[in-house]
C-alpha cells in the first residue's frame, strides 16, 4: 500500500518506537491523518532563521545563532517579530519507506504565528525524508501578535506517508465526478483551484487585518479575546480589496470544500505570478473536513494572506491556490468533525479558536 497514513498506523508507529514521544500522548493529539507536536521545557531565541544544512545538527547551529534561552515550564512570552527554535517533545526514527510533511495547525496560522518544523541534516523545512532518525525542533516567529506558550502546546502537526500519494489531475477530475469536491465547476491544474471570496452578495465583510499594535494571547484562552482589540474588520462593496505591503489578511475562499474519507488534503500556492502576496501558513485538510456525513457540508477554506513588496488588488473569484489531494495508505477510523473536538467543520470566514 501507498498513501498517507491514519491515526491507526501512526499508533502503531508509536508503539514500535518509530515515533518517540518524551511523555504519553495527551489527549487528542493524534489526528485522523497527523500527529501534534507539542513544544519542549526550553526555546533558543536566535538570530535568524536557518537550516541546518546537510551533515550538520540543529544543536550545533544553534551554538552559532543562540542569543538566550526561554524556560516554556511555566509560560514565556515569545515576541512579536522574534525567531526562536523549540526542540519538540516527538523524535523519530523513520522506516526506510516512510516519509513526513509537517505544518502549522491551523490556530496557529490563523494567528499569523509561523512556525515550522526543521530537522538534523535538513535542506527544507517541514520535510523529513524517509528513514529520518533524529530530533524535530520547531521554529517560531510570532509575525502580527506576541504570543503566551507553555511547555506542551501544539502548534504544528506532522503527517506521514508511503510512497507517492499524490492524485494526478485526471485521478482527480475521476474523484469529483464521483464525490464533488467543490460546489459548481471545478479548476483543475497540478491540483484543485480555489478562489478568494469578496462577494457584496454575501454582506460587506470579507475579511480580517492584523492591528499593529496589540496585547499578547495566550493560547491556552479558547473563545476569550475580543476580535476588536486584534483585528480590523474588512469591507468591500465592489467584490476587491488592496492588500496593504506587511499586512496580515483572514479571508476565505469561495469554494466549499470537501475532503472524502480516504483522502487527505494539502494547501498550497497555486502560481508565483498569480500577485505580490502569499497564501497558507496553515495548510493540512484531513479526511472527513466538508464532508456532509461528517457534519462538514458547506466548509470552506479559510485563507491566511501575507501582502508583499507592493500594495495589489485582490478580486472576488480570484484564483489563489490549490488542494493537493492525497490517497490515504488505509481509511481512518475516525473523520474530521465526527465525534471528535474539529474546532472548524462547517466553518466559512472564522478567526481563531481564541477569539469570542
Amino acid at each position: 500500500m501507498t498513501g498517507v497514513l491514519p491515526h491507526t498506523q501512526i499508533q502503531a508507529m508509536i508503539d514500535a518506537a518509530h515515533i518517540r514521544p518524551e511523555r504519553p500522548l495527551a489527549p487528542g493529539q493524534l489526528q485522523p491523518a497527523s500527529l501534534d507536536l507539542r513544544l519542549g521545557t526550553v526555546a533558543y531565541r536566535v538570530r535568524a532563521s536557518f537550516l541546518a544544512g546537510t551533515g550538520r545538527s540543529v544543536a550545533d547551529r544553534l551554538t552559532a545563532f543562540e542569543m538566550h534561552r526561554v524556560d516554556l515550564t511555566e509560560g514565556a512570552v515569545l515576541e512579536k517579530g522574534c525567531v526562536y527554535v523549540v526542540p519538540l517533545m516527538e523524535e523519530l526514527a523513520l522506516p526506510a519507506d516512510v516519509s513526513a510533511v509537517a505544518n502549522a495547525k491551523s490556530s496557529t496560522g490563523r494567528l499569523d504565528l509561523l512556525t515550522r518544523t526543521i530537522t538534523d541534516g535538513g535542506a527544507e523545512f517541514d520535510r523529513v525524508p524517509a528513514g529520518y532518525s533524529g530530533p524535530l525542533y520547531a521554529e517560531i516567529c510570532p509575525r502580527s501578535f506576541s504570543v503566551l506558550v507553555r511547555a506542551g502546546m501544539r502548534l504544528n502537526q506532522i503527517r506521514f506517508r508511503r510512497g507517492g500519494a499524490a492524485l494526478d489531475d485526471d485521478a482527480l477530475r475521476a474523484l469529483h465526478r464521483r464525490i464533488p469536491l467543490v460546489d459548481g465547476t471545478p479548476v483543475i491544474s497540478d491540483g484543485l483551484a480555489f478562489s478568494v471570496d469578496l462577494s457584496p452578495a454575501r454582506g460587506t465583510l470579507v475579511g480580517y487585518r492584523a492591528k499593529p499594535h496589540t496585547g499578547v494571547i495566550d493560547l491556552d484562552l479558547i473563545g476569550h479575546y475580543d476580535p476588536a482589540d486584534y483585528w480590523e474588520e474588512i469591507h468591500s462593496k465592489q467584490g476587491q480589496i488592496i492588500l496593504d505591503p506587511g499586512a496580515f489578511y483572514i479571508l476565505v475562499s469561495r469554494e466549499s470544500v470537501c475532503i472524502p474519507p480516504d483522502y487527505a488534503a494539502e494547501m498550497s500556492p497555486y502560481l508565483a505570478m498569480v500577485g505580490e502576496f502569499r497564501v497558507h501558513y496553515a495548510g493540512f485538510f484531513d479526511p472527513g473536513f466538508g464532508y456532509a456525513a461528517a457534519g462538514g457540508a458547506g466548509s470552506r477554506g479559510v485563507l491566511e494572506v501575507r501582502c508583499h513588496e507592493s500594495p495589489f488588488v485582490l478580486e472576488h473569484g480570484q484564483i489563489v491556490g490549490r488542494l493537493v489531494y492525497e490517497r490515504m495508505d488505509a481509511a481512518p477510523q475516525q473523520l474530521y468533525g465526527a465525534g471528535i473536538a474539529s474546532n472548524y467543520q462547517g466553518q466559512g470566514l472564522k478567526l481563531s479558536k481564541h477569539f469570542r
